[in-house]
């Protein structure tokens, strides 16, 4: 594949994840998928995905996960998103909802083999998200 249908194959990824079409990112990952949501926190496969990221996303109201800007090298696509979380309506990592509006700078790195997505690293600063979530109205 060449650079530009890795980036092509990871913008469909995240367009899925945006759907909450989560049944359609088997179609955009390799068997072996792994998930970093931190430094060394492997959760594999697609289903380790989605039982990490859905209950951030239930936790809101409504929430976009737009790909900010998206760079490609090789089998590796940096993208740069921001998690925007409408009116939180669930608690999230103990957190309980006080309907705030969350905009989570988000930065992933993913692998490309066989034309499939087979390893996605994320990082982002979880005290921001806490404090966001926690703050007054």
């Amino acid at each position: 594949m060449s650079i530009e249908d890795n980036k092509k194959l990871v913008q469909k990824f995240y367009d899925a994840l945006n759907r909450k079409d989560f049944d359609a990112l088997h179609d955009f990952c390799h068997k072996d998928f792994v998930f970093y949501s931190q430094v060394n926190t492997p959760k594999p496969g697609v289903s380790g995905l989605v039982d990490s990221e859905k209950p951030s996303f239930e936790a809101f109201e409504s929430f976009r996960f737009p790909v900010e800007q998206m760079i490609a090298e090789g089998d590796k696509v940096a993208v740069y998103l921001i998690f925007e979380g409408k009116n939180q309506i669930r608690p999230l990592v103990g957190v309980e909802p006080r309907h705030n509006d969350v905009y989570i700078s988000v930065f992933c790195l993913l692998t490309i083999k066989d034309g499939k997505i087979i390893e996605k690293r994320a990082h982002f600063d979880g005290a921001d998200s806490i404090a966001q979530m926690s703050a007054e109205k």
